[in-house]
């Protein structure tokens, strides 16, 4: 093993929860009077921590979200989780083998810890992860692409920058990775390789991953 942690993002990673909430979002926007696509959420959105849909929106339109944005919007979030959300297709065989080899995870999530809780717990990868292995941009003043929550993260789990690879689906999030002298394995599953051009490397199905962490 070449890396002494391995940092995961949650979703879109661990949990395939990236076309529900994103679809969510889209909707919510435009009930606001937003119009956004499900294409346009994933293109600006994905990875975000919420902090940062408030301050694009009033960039762009000069107008505030409302107060109760946040609750609204994870209210039904949670609610499609519960009916609809499911661990990443093998996610839980690279959670198994890194659990096999004693090799150190944990999760490092512009999602609250709400959010990740909730995931974890309707997926069934609360097994996976205990609190201590748990990181949310509620830790950190700033949310990815900052590299404060991977370098948050790392310090810790006791483990050098240096010492980490992160596994990331968003150009937010592969950013972040790079501004921690972090290496970074960018999924493609959902995102264009394209726009993960800064990761160390590009993997499509978390079989590669596996073969990439030995």
């Amino acid at each position: 093993m070449r890396y002494d942690l391995i940092i995961f993002d949650n979703d879109g990673v661990l949990v395939d929860s990236e076309p529900i909430s994103n679809r969510h979002l889209a909707a919510y926007l435009t009930e606001l009077g937003h119009p956004t696509s499900y294409e346009d959420s994933l293109r600006d959105y994905m990875g975000s921590a919420m902090h940062r849909i408030h301050d694009l929106v009033l960039e762009r339109t000069g107008q505030r979200l409302p107060d109760d944005f946040d609750d609204v919007f994870h209210a039904r979030v949670f609610a499609a989780f519960e009916r609809e959300l499911q661990p990443v297709p093998g996610a839980v065989d690279v959670l198994e083998k890194l659990t096999a080899d004693g090799t150190p995870y944990c999760v490092a999530s512009s999602g609250s810890h709400e959010r990740i809780r909730v995931g974890h717990r309707t997926t069934g990868l609360d097994r996976w992860f205990t609190g201590e292995h748990i990181f949310s941009s509620q830790d950190v003043g700033r949310g990815k692409p900052a590299p404060d929550l991977f370098l948050y993260a790392a310090e810790r789990m006791g483990v050098a920058p240096a010492r980490c690879v992160v596994v990331e689906d968003s150009p937010l999030g592969v950013q972040a990775a790079v501004a921690a002298g972090m290496d970074v394995y960018g999924f493609t599953a959902m995102t264009p390789a394209a726009r993960l051009a800064g990761a160390t490397q590009l993997f499509g199905s978390m079989g590669e991953l596996a073969d990439l962490l030995v």
